[in-house]
């Protein structure tokens, strides 16, 4: 039997002084009743009640065991009003992990206007351009790019992000402007590691595919620092479009054979499933979803 069904009739046997109302409280029959006050008198060994034909009595044992009943059975109660509370209102640690220029340009702000709304959640927010365990590391909500292969995991899509191969007006004025994906060879093309050490940067338009192999004197793994490098002159970057917009717009940097599109990353929220998601956890998605979905 459960031990704390147990405890809650016998606790009701006592305020009611009467098995059969009990059992009518529960649900239960009478015998059924008895059986859960037997069954902790036995777990016990000791006797709780004295009974008699008309009616029962606490034991010395049966008096301090039901303080300690009360005690245990508020706890539970307690505690499921906490949980209770915090899947009906947004509240605790919100733990997010994200690539570092994605989340650094895009999902920060997000995550501010987010704090500002519901003020009782804090968030710790972990960037990271490789690929986290979220069940191992713990965290809730996860930034990733490709395809999910988690069936323990619910994604969600949200925009895509657009790359752009860039240089400075500078590094250009030296080097001369490429006219096309093929030209690229010739560039300094400044690597980021997490594509690996020989990578190739795949341009297509209208139907037509172009893969160049590139090298160049600097490799990073860091997006932020490629792109000062290219803002210094250093040479040709491909990053995303969230990073790059800025310096495009101001003219420090300038896109590169604007007619053809590198592939576009598919960038999608996920988080673990579970049944009933706490309120701060569902409020966070529909957020992201709402702003960047």
């Amino acid at each position: 039997m459960d031990r704390l069904t147990s405890m809650a009739v016998f606790v009701r046997v006592v305020e009611k002084g009467s098995f059969a109302a009990v059992a009518d409280e529960f649900d239960l029959s009478t015998t059924m009743v008895a059986n859960h006050v037997r069954a902790l008198e036995q777990q016990l060994g000791a006797q709780l009640l004295e009974r008699t034909t008309r009616r029962h009595h606490l034991t010395e044992i049966g008096a301090a065991y039901l303080e300690r009943c009360r005690d245990v059975l508020s706890s539970v109660q307690a505690a499921d009003q906490v949980a209770e509370a915090m899947r009906a209102e947004p509240q605790g640690t919100l733990r997010v992990t994200a690539p570092v220029t994605w989340g650094a340009h895009r999902l920060m702000p997000v995550i501010g206007a987010y704090m500002a709304a519901y003020p009782t959640v804090q968030v710790e927010l972990s960037l990271n351009d490789r690929v986290v365990d979220m069940h191992e590391e713990g965290f809730d909500v996860a930034i990733r790019s490709g395809p999910i292969h988690d069936d323990a995991l619910v994604a969600r899509p949200l925009s895509p992000s657009h790359m752009f191969a860039v240089a400075s007006p500078a590094y250009l004025q030296l080097h001369g402007t490429p006219g096309k994906p093929e030209d690229l060879s010739g560039h300094a093309c400044l690597g980021f590691m997490a594509w690996g050490a020989r990578h190739h940067w795949r341009f297509s338009k209208e139907g037509r595919q172009v893969e160049v192999p590139v090298k160049g004197p600097l490799m990073c793994n860091n997006g932020q620092a490629l792109l000062t490098a290219a803002l210094c002159g250093v040479g040709v970057v491909v990053q995303a479009d969230v990073l790059l917009a800025p310096s495009i717009a101001s003219g420090q940097l300038v896109r590169l054979l604007p007619d053809w599109n590198l592939p576009t990353r598919h960038i999608q929220i996920v988080r673990r499933r579970e049944v009933r998601p706490t309120a701060k956890l569902r409020t966070f998605v529909d957020f992201v979803l709402e702003r960047l979905g």
